[in-house]
């Protein structure tokens, strides 16, 4: 390190000091998150799994920066959907299906009730009893009250949704990353949840200043998005930081983190 500064001057050596960092933040996040996904699992829809003395550890290890742009973005930036490797942190009991995508698995995983998975073919096949249901909630617009949580049994009915979305991890600093960092964002477990299209549409892109599901899934998507940031050394924008603090807080008083 010390040698290759010596040989550069002036904003060539910032610029690589910089990206050691970056590089370093990049293996102490993915160590530290992999460890707390592995105990507590990565986990599907449902309540946070996570202590709020560890939460509140993360949020603390978030870097606070402006906003970047939309400059570049491309979905297509994030490949997906990958085939589902160890990397993508599904677990050994989803090892079997190493052939089917990374939402092929998550749709296994999130189910209720009888939901298999063609290994070979990656076939998904809905019993009577089997389906999806919603966590996120949505909101009337007319009443402000919370809709019953949606029952889905057509897998194509069924959106596979980016925690941290795509197009926020890119003004995060996701596009200073590189292709396989940002294909591992897309595809990792910890990222992705079964929901309801209309609960999707209606978060969109927005960072957590500006959206966190209304449902039963607040907590825990407050847990996997900071995790999320924190394990790809993303950032937070000042608002967004207040409101994850917050949030976090809310959660630990109504008992919602362990």
């Amino acid at each position: 390190m010390n040698n290759l500064l010596s040989r550069a001057s002036g904003r060539t050596r910032t610029i690589i000091a910089a990206a050691v960092c970056l590089i370093a933040l990049g293996i102490v996040g993915y160590g530290y998150v992999d460890d707390m996904f592995a105990k507590r699992g990565a986990g599907s829809a449902g309540a946070a799994t996570t202590s709020g003395r560890d939460v509140s550890e993360l949020l603390g290890r978030l870097s606070v920066a402006a906003e970047g742009s939309m400059n570049g973005y491309s979905r297509e930036n994030f490949p997906h959907w990958d085939s589902n490797k160890p990397e993508h942190g599904f677990g050994p009991e989803f090892a079997q299906y190493s052939k089917c995508t990374t939402r092929e698995v998550m749709m296994l995983r999130d189910a209720t009730g009888k939901v298999t998975l063609d290994a070979k073919t990656c076939d998904l096949t809905v019993g009577a009893d089997g389906g999806w249901r919603d966590q996120y909630g949505f909101t009337d617009r007319k009443t402000g009250q919370l809709k019953p949580y949606k029952w889905m049994t057509d897998p194509a009915s069924v959106d596979a949704e980016h925690i941290v979305p795509l197009a926020e991890a890119w003004r995060s600093g996701a596009d200073k990353l590189d292709e396989p960092t940002r294909r591992r964002i897309a595809n990792d477990s910890g990222n992705l949840i079964a929901s309801d299209p209309s609960a999707n549409r209606s978060k969109g892109d927005q960072d957590a200043a500006h959206y966190l599901p209304p449902g039963n899934f607040r907590c825990g998507y407050i847990d996997h998005y900071i995790k999320i940031k924190v394990k790809y050394g993303l950032t937070v924008d000042p608002d967004e930081q207040k409101a994850l603090r917050t949030a976090v807080d809310d959660c630990v008083k109504r008992g919602e983190f362990l």
